[in-house]
């Protein structure tokens, strides 16, 4: 074979990281005089390194983050100095995912909670583990229209395995007089088996309220909360500081008289 019916034939078998780099290697090998088993060496890395992009790519299409740029290094922890950053980066190791453990960010809006939720379960992807990212109400939507498909207990198997589950924004939006229930279900199915990081910006003893069955509410909290990691975001709101700081850079006009 010449190195264009091997580039073909590496295609052929599915093994693209080889392909892209042979006519490199090649030269790398040449120039080198590189051992035979270091240049497959070589090719075999390549491969496996592609492989584990594409893996990583499919895993963050999979986990659907509403903000897929989100990441540790550009958040502003000085804004709120309070926070509790080694909480922060303990999270982000995901070893909470391997112990099956939860975590609850409360805070005002606009205070880094979906910011650092969405870093937190890159982080995670990047260690080995499937993500899925839903807000809340996209949660509840979801639930309701399995149940109207009549696959309302596969949707829940599958959500169920999810290694980790961030549930968004809850409080955001009014959600319906179901909601309680649906995610009670679902909590109780993933209690010790899978982790969720669950969001809010309501403290947990309004959500009986915010819910509307305090019931519900209290066993789902009994659930997260026994094996949670909370995380206070906040005082103060990113969101409005930079509005405010945006309205006092604009220059001033003068009227004519």
């Amino acid at each position: 074979m010449n190195r264009i019916e091997i580039d073909k034939a590496l295609r052929k078998l599915r093994l693209s990281g080889m392909a892209n780099t042979l006519e490199t290697r090649l030269l790398e090998a040449q120039t080198e005089r590189m051992p035979p088993i270091d240049f497959l060496s070589q090719l075999v890395s390549d491969e496996l390194e592609r492989r584990g992009d594409r893996l990583i790519e499919r895993r963050i299409k999979y986990a659907r983050f509403r903000d897929a740029d989100r990441r540790l290094d550009d958040f502003d922890f000085d804004f709120n100095k309070k926070m509790n950053r080694r909480l922060v980066f303990d999270l982000a190791t995901a070893r909470f995912v391997s112990k099956a453990e939860d975590a609850l960010f409360l805070g005002p809006p606009g205070t880094g909670k979906s910011h650092l939720a969405q870093a937190i379960g890159q982080a995670a992807i990047l260690q080995g583990w499937a993500v899925a990212y839903r807000e809340a109400h996209v949660l509840i939507e979801e639930m309701a229209d399995a149940t109207l498909d009549g696959a309302r207990s596969e949707y829940l198997a599958k959500m169920e395995k999810v290694p980790l589950l961030i549930v968004d924004d809850l409080g955001m939006r009014k959600l319906p007089h179901t909601a309680a229930e649906d995610l009670l279900e679902l909590i109780i199915r993933r209690y010790e088996r899978t982790s969720t990081i669950l969001t809010s910006n309501r403290p947990v003893d309004d959500w009986g309220k915010l819910l509307g069955d305090t019931a519900a509410v209290t066993a789902l909290l009994d659930r997260l909360l026994h094996h949670a990691h909370v995380l206070k975001c906040g005082p103060k709101s990113w969101r409005t500081q930079k509005r405010a700081s945006a309205r006092t850079d604009q220059p001033v006009l003068a009227l004519n008289d």
